[in-house]
């Protein structure tokens, strides 16, 4: 009896088609990109042909692209939210990933819906629910342990998302508003203004100033590399890179960087395999410190830790490259073993403990010279390198190759020869040439030499996407065949394996909700549900919720709320937590910016951070926005 095997898959980000296909040739078994509209993040819309080419090319390797149309949705959007859905399909997407609930109750293709980490899925109960609502796939909250994980795929046989890799929201996703109260603009509406990243002081109950000018808001990335064994066997299906708005560099480096763990995972347990096929090779080595990142973390995975956050700088400060030794006219040099290059950036902390960069225009031995001395540069400062050019380089050119092992099995027909293909997937294709009787065949004069160089040219896919197997040669007599029929006999070959492939793209199929399913885990939706829509207020009362507050968004007074709600404590990371220091109590915490005050309370029993703060005034949500990226699409 053979075991089953469980797909475990890499889910890499693409701002359009041209990056999803990049992600792919690198190594990922699925891409998550945003549609025309609905799409949570601001500026990364692509059309439906443009999605449709992606899709084409995806299902060449059995990979998949999943669409994220995951806003909360307005009454009066729900109608093109609905339509949107239905050109996705037609194009050849095989799952939308959705927040709102009120696109179940409308009538949407056959499409495999997964739930967006919007939906805020941090316990059993709540993904159960989901599984019984329809959903296939489920995205974690960033800060679950791995132990919390493993809770959850003990209740449910959906297949687990979790984020390996990049930007962390300090905020649980979809529980932020902090955004929306301040400027109109609504994280669930893909438009987040990003108020976690400016520099906060913090002042405790006393008025005592704690720090200033500090990103108090603003995590490290997260970086699950030495986690992803462990993220396996807590049962995560779903490896997710975050990074829908990042740069083709970082695409191409972090894929290809996960593509090759997961690989030595499943190579070395049989219970394991790859979620599409074909094998990627690259000409560089992946190395995320290269990559914009914060510095990085592992979060929440193995429980709360200290030095999670990026306060100095929500900006890439890059790898310490070492000291700066010496500073000349128009150079300095540094006390390193690393190598420099044209065109490298390179930064430094300034004396007000600000970010300062220069870009190298020429390397001189061990002397750099900026395009800019920069005036506050002094001796024994710690230098950073933020841009590594022949890295950078590497990256900008073809970087990697992705090919689908297939089998050349050549045989006799009574009037010719046929050239069977047949693909690692067991997909086959078979062309037939006709050359006469074989009366008339000539018989090769070398016959191991014209075997040999037979099968040779039998292996020969050039550009294609396709690698050979050593060729089959199914042959009564050592026949001898001219190059240029066995060229053209592969060629065609080749082309109708390939659209046997797409054609037969195996696209995941919708779960059907259960007949019984199980209650909402709350009877009671404050506006931390996200109701936005009389068809989402339908769904959850049909699932037994009995009182349900409008979201957020919708604009009625609510006072002064938590606008964030945080796993990530500022009284843990100034050594002030109650539950370190017994004489501590977890009174309310002041974070400025400016004019711009924010109430901190903590909720120690649940371990958590609230940031309290109210609407301001005449601020309203613009709705014109993402209804007019609707009607493009």
């Amino acid at each position: 009896m053979t075991r089953t095997q469980h797909p475990l898959e890499l889910l890499a980000p693409a701002k359009n088609a041209d990056f999803g296909i990049e992600a792919i040739k690198h190594g990922a078994d699925a891409v998550y990109i945003g549609g025309p509209a609905f799409g949570a993040r601001y500026g990364a819309g692509n059309d439906i042909a443009d999605l449709a080419r992606l899709c084409e090319f995806a299902h060449r390797y059995r990979a998949k692209v999943f669409v994220a149309q995951n806003t909360i949705l307005h009454d009066s959007e729900l109608e093109a939210g609905r339509l949107q859905a239905w050109d996705l399909y037609n194009a050849g997407v095989d799952a939308l990933i959705i927040q709102d609930m009120g696109l179940l109750e409308l009538d949407l293709p056959p499409i495999q819906l997964h739930a967006s980490t919007q939906t805020d899925i941090r316990n059993p109960a709540k993904a159960k629910f989901l599984e019984d609502a329809g959903f296939s796939q489920i995205v974690l909250a960033r800060e679950m342990s791995i132990e919390e994980v493993r809770q959850v795929t003990d209740a449910t046989t959906l297949a687990l998302e979790y984020f390996v890799h990049g930007a962390l929201c300090v905020a649980y996703s979809g529980q932020c508003y902090i955004s929306h109260a301040h400027t109109g603009r609504s994280a669930n509406r893909g438009e987040c203004s990003q108020a976690c990243r400016l520099p906060y002081t913090l002042v405790d109950e006393k008025g005592k100033v704690i720090t200033e000018n500090q990103h108090l808001l603003s995590m490290k990335d997260n970086n699950q590399t030495d986690n992803l064994r462990a993220l396996v066997e807590a049962g995560i299906a779903s490896f997710k890179i975050e990074g829908r708005l990042k740069d083709l560099s970082y695409v191409k480096n972090i894929t290809a960087h996960y593509r090759t763990l997961l690989d030595e995972i499943i190579s070395s347990d049989s219970r394991y395999q790859r979620a599409s096929s074909g094998r990627s090779t690259f000409t560089f080595t992946p190395q995320p410190d290269k990559t914009f990142n914060r510095g990085y973390t592992d979060y929440f995975a193995s429980g709360r830790q200290d030095d999670i956050g990026a306060f100095d700088s929500p900006a890439f400060v890059g790898e310490l490259i070492g000291e700066v030794s010496c500073i000349g006219d128009g150079w300095f040099s540094v006390n390193t073993d690393q190598s420099f290059h044209n065109g490298d950036g390179v930064c430094f902390y300034d004396a007000h403990g600000e970010i300062a960069g220069v870009r190298i225009n020429k390397v001189e031995g061990e002397r750099l010279y900026p395009a800019e001395m920069p005036e506050e540069l002094t001796e024994g400062a710690s230098l950073f390198r933020n841009r590594d050019q022949e890295f950078e380089r590497a990256l900008e050119k073809d970087s990697a190759d992705r090919r689908v092992s297939v089998t050349p099995v050549l045989s006799e027909t009574d009037t010719g020869i046929a050239l069977t293909l047949t693909d690692e997937d067991g997909v086959s294709a078979a062309v037939n040439l006709e050359i006469g009787q074989k009366s008339a065949w000539q018989m090769a004069q070398n016959p191991d030499a014209a075997r040999a160089k037979l099968a040779e040219n039998l292996g020969k896919f050039g550009n294609t996407m396709f690698v050979a197997q050593p060729a089959e040669l199914q042959l009564s007599q050592p026949w001898f065949f001219p190059v240029s029929a066995i060229n053209a006999l592969r060629r065609e070959a080749s082309e109708k394996l390939l659209a046997a492939r797409i054609a037969s793209h195996p696209r995941p199929p919708r779960a059907a909700p259960a007949a019984n399913p199980v209650p909402y885990p709350q009877d009671e939706l404050t506006y931390l549900g996200n109701v936005f829509n009389e068809k989402a207020r339908h769904f959850y009362e049909k699932h037994g919720v009995k009182l349900i507050e409008d979201a957020y968004e919708a604009g009625s007074e609510k006072g002064m709320v938590s606008l964030m709600i945080t796993r990530h404590c500022l009284r843990y990371s100034f050594n002030l937590c109650p539950k370190e220091v017994k004489h501590l109590k977890p009174d309310p915490m002041t974070l400025m910016n400016g004019n711009e005050k924010l109430i901190l309370k903590f909720d120690c029993k649940a371990c958590e951070m609230h940031v309290i703060g109210k609407m301001k005034k005449g601020v309203k949500l613009n709705l014109g926005t993402i209804r007019s990226e609707a009607a493009c699409g």
